[in-house]
């Protein structure tokens, strides 16, 4: 699990230690700073436009997410076998039940996938783009296992025919 400086860090806020954020103080103390919200909201935006942009211009199933595609995927379907990756149910992702099993299935990638835990967003509909309507947030571990299966069994296809990929400009807070 990443600590609260390579969280910090990895948000853009560089230079700051445990000890050291600023007028906040200590980073446990941070709760729900809309600046960090803001910086996190933005980072998670700017990951689901450069991944947007990829499949309006790569064939999906040429993309290689991680250097562990295979084994995600297969564990992913192994776990989930009838997990509807074309359309998102929340219920699916964010029940209690869910949750209980997709808790042990996500742990299984703490060491081997970098952020595995941290939130990203997908697509619910995945012939659409994203949008406030049609984006769910989730771990970066389930996007790997939604998206890596919609690429690999074609559910990602249509999206080079219908969107051309945007130019991407820089954010600022």
């Amino acid at each position: 699990m990443p600590t609260q400086e390579e969280i910090l860090a990895e948000l853009g806020i560089s230079g700051q230690s445990a000890g050291s954020v600023g007028p906040c103080g200590d980073p446990n103390d941070l709760g729900n700073d809309a600046g960090v919200e803001q910086m996190w909201a933005i980072k998670a935006m700017d990951h689901a436009e450069v991944y947007f942009n990829l499949l309006c211009a790569l064939d999906p199933k040429l993309l290689k997410l991680t250097p562990k595609d295979d084994l995600i995927y297969s564990s992913f379907r192994e776990a989930f076998p009838d997990f509807n990756v074309e359309k998102l149910d929340e219920e699916t992702l964010k029940s209690s039940e869910a949750k209980e099993k997709w808790r042990p299935f996500c742990m299984k990638y703490e060491k081997e996938i970098e952020d595995y835990s941290f939130a990203t967003l997908v697509r619910i509909d995945c012939t659409d783009e994203y949008s406030e309507q049609n984006t769910i947030l989730v771990t970066r571990i389930q996007f790997f296992c939604i998206e890596i299966a919609r690429n690999r069994e074609g559910h990602n296809d249509s999206i080079r025919a219908k969107f051309k990929p945007k130019p991407r400009t820089k954010k600022q807070l």
